[in-house]
């Protein structure tokens, strides 16, 4: 009798202990989140290990299932935003007792793509799951790079045909949803830095007569370092404008600093790092940079995408003036690196490193709203100061004061292209062709393509 007992308890314990390994066998769940985007809606679960799923869709309703193997939820599903395209909510449970299944209540049909990601330095195994209309609706589409044979020169020619009179400007928040970026040691996260920044630097393009602001990103959602280039030139922008507040391996670094592309090497040692932190966002956010090696080579086009560096270098030195005259700068001279979201090819670009977020003064600033709106007037007053030196062909251009002074409007100036007359620029902006020649020392009607014109403002 004894024995049938020891031998009943030896075979619990051994079941007891045969449970406890397959449940550590057992990928687990430890959270989930969800972005949206213009383009889609984002899923994003954590996982302790690689896992097996399948997807499959149901209809009336529309629902899609998630069944992951051998798994465990350790978290609760994220709520969904109601104005989310697709997604209504989302529900699991236990399936066969040890696998987990997931059913996502949806809008509309979806299509469903899904690929793991690989641990890197910020992140464990996690399994993305992207999310688009069946039929397309509300997804804006990026127009693929096309390349046109023209040259830049002074007022960046090429840009004028065929656009509206505003001169754009390109907004880039830096990082977004899965990327917050760098965090400071009181936990800012540079993305909401960014953004904040990016929508106040766009409020005020938006005031300015003849600028137009082009936000790449405008809410907490990843876009992908190619995809932010490629925005910028679906919209024909002037000048792409990327802004960040990074960190550095010295708690002690601070100051803001601006950047252009460089091809030979960063400038300094500071540079290299920031630009390979930056570069690797998009290994965060699911995209494989090393994939992309043709289009790179094609982007990088020798002659189109030196001038537009020496456009980029012009505009980086009048914003890291204008952010010198609010605090202290990180170097006195304008910054190059290897970036990947400045290789437009023929869009001026800059990157701004509003201040060191792991500085803990800086951390500080870089969360009060009026120190973002400081920041965000300097970086406009260097665009301005740009723009009124080398204005967009064919763009009137507005160069008095931002604020201030006392009425009477400021100089104008005006790019000339192909096809321009004297006389047609006169009617064109309602002054005499005798005033025009006067006003610009001109002793004929002879003019030249690129040639800057000062229009008179009272004739």
């Amino acid at each position: 009798m004894l024995v049938n007992r020891l031998i009943s308890t030896l075979l619990l314990l051994l079941l007891a202990v045969a449970a406890q390994s397959v449940c550590a066998e057992q990928a687990s769940v430890r959270g989930a989140r969800v972005w949206t985007d213009p383009a889609k809606t984002r899923l994003v679960f954590e996982t302790s290990s690689a896992i097996t799923h399948r997807i499959f869709p149901l209809d009336e309703p529309d629902r899609l299932v998630i069944d992951l193997d051998d798994a465990r939820m350790e978290s609760n599903l994220p709520k969904v935003d109601l104005g989310d395209a697709v997604l209504v909510g989302l529900r699991g449970g236990v399936r066969g007792g040890s696998h987990l299944r997931i059913v996502l209540d949806l809008k509309q049909p979806v299509r469903a793509k899904s690929f793991a990601l690989s641990p890197n330095e910020r992140y464990g195994h996690r399994l993305v799951i992207d999310l688009t209309p069946k039929d397309g609706s509300g997804v804006r589409r990026v127009a693929l790079p096309s390349f046109p044979n023209s040259s830049l020169s002074k007022g960046v020619a090429g840009k004028g045909a065929g656009r509206g009179s505003a001169v754009v400007v390109a907004i880039d928040a830096g990082h977004g949803g899965e990327d917050p970026g760098a965090i400071g040691a009181g936990g800012t996260k540079e993305k909401d830095v960014t953004l904040a920044i990016a929508r106040e630097l766009a409020k005020l393009i938006e005031r300015e007569p003849g600028l137009e602001a082009l936000m790449i990103r405008d809410g907490d959602y990843y876009v992908g370092l190619q995809q932010r280039i490629d925005m910028a030139r679906e919209r024909r922008a002037d000048l792409f404008v990327s802004i960040h507040a990074d960190a550095f391996a010295s708690a002690n670094a601070k100051g803001s600093s601006v950047y252009t592309l460089s091809y030979s090497g960063a400038s300094s040692e500071a540079a290299k790092w920031l630009a390979s932190r930056e570069n690797s966002a998009d290994l965060i956010g699911g995209v494989d940079l090393s994939t992309n090696d043709d289009l790179l080579a094609t982007v990088l086009m020798d002659m189109t995408q030196n001038a537009t560096i020496e456009h980029s270098t012009e505009a980086a030195a009048m914003v890291l003036a204008n952010l010198g005259r609010l605090g202290v700068v990180h170097r006195n001279d304008v910054q190059r690196a290897g970036f990947a979201v400045l290789k437009a090819p023929d869009v001026p670009s800059i990157l701004v490193e509003t201040a060191f977020i792991s500085n803990s003064e800086e951390e500080k600033r870089l969360r009060d709203r009026g120190h973002q709106r400081q920041l965000a007037v300097a970086i406009l007053d260097g665009v301005k100061g740009y723009f009124s030196k080398f204005p967009p062909r064919g763009v009137l251009v507005d160069t008095s004061p931002r604020s201030g002074g006392s009425g009477g409007g400021g100089a104008r100036e005006y790019v000339i292209g192909p096809g321009d007359t004297l006389s047609g620029i006169a009617k064109q902006h309602s002054v005499s062709i005798s005033a025009l020649r006067a006003h610009n020392g001109l002793n004929d009607d002879m003019i030249r393509v690129g040639q800057v014109l000062s229009i008179p403002g009272d004739s």
